[in-house]
């Protein structure tokens, strides 16, 4: 088995293994207190800077331009719906040879 097919097992192991624990940490509270609730709120915005500030440092002037626009788009639209136009437009502009 190849270096990167443990490395994916091993990520979908331990995705799966926080996603169980988080929901039986969960399962014993009656009711979420504000602060715990403001955290788990604030974690898929942060993901997203996550995945997103190393391609805008180190990308080049298209990659750049469409995180922004994107931006922009996020203030009107869905997660999903930015984040599908973002990897739509990333591929069209690669296959563009941008």
């Amino acid at each position: 088995m190849s270096d990167i097919w443990l490395l994916a097992l091993a990520a979908a192991v331990l995705t799966y293994g926080t996603r169980v624990a988080g929901h039986l940490v969960l399962s014993r509270f009656d009711t979420i207190p504000p602060r715990l609730e403001a955290a788990l709120d604030a974690v898929p915005p942060a993901m997203l800077v996550t995945i997103v500030t190393p391609v805008f440092v180190d990308g080049d002037w298209t990659e750049r331009l469409l995180i922004v626009a994107c931006g922009f788009l996020a203030l009107r639209l869905s997660v999903l719906t930015t984040v599908a136009i973002g990897v739509a437009s990333a591929a069209l502009l690669r296959l563009a040879g941008f």
